[in-house]
Order: C-alpha cells, then sequence, then structure tokens
C-alpha cells in the first residue's frame, strides 16, 4: 500500500472482544474478592471455623 492508502486505513475499535473480555474478568475478580472479605468477616464475627 501507498502511504496515502495507509492514511486512509480505517480499523479496529476501540471497544474490542480482548477489552470486553478483560472488563469481565476484573469485575468477576472482584465479587469473588467480595465474596471471600463478606464470608471471613462473617465467620470472625460469629466464631465459627473451617474444619
Amino acid at each position: 500500500m501507498r502511504e496515502e492508502e495507509l492514511i486512509n486505513v480505517v480499523g479496529g475499535g476501540w471497544f474490542s472482544a480482548t477489552l470486553m473480555n478483560a472488563a469481565a474478568r476484573v469485575v468477576n475478580t472482584a465479587l469473588e474478592l467480595g465474596r471471600s472479605l463478606g464470608t471471613s468477616i462473617r465467620m470472625a464475627i460469629s466464631g465459627k471455623v473451617c474444619r
């Protein structure tokens, strides 16, 4: 391709599938962390221990 043609190339969106996958992983990790922390706090307050 010539330089003039390269200037006019439009491709790829800002919001790609890779970005969506990364965002979903961040949200999922945050939810798992919240569940674990909530369970730990609840168990500490109630005095119960997993055996």
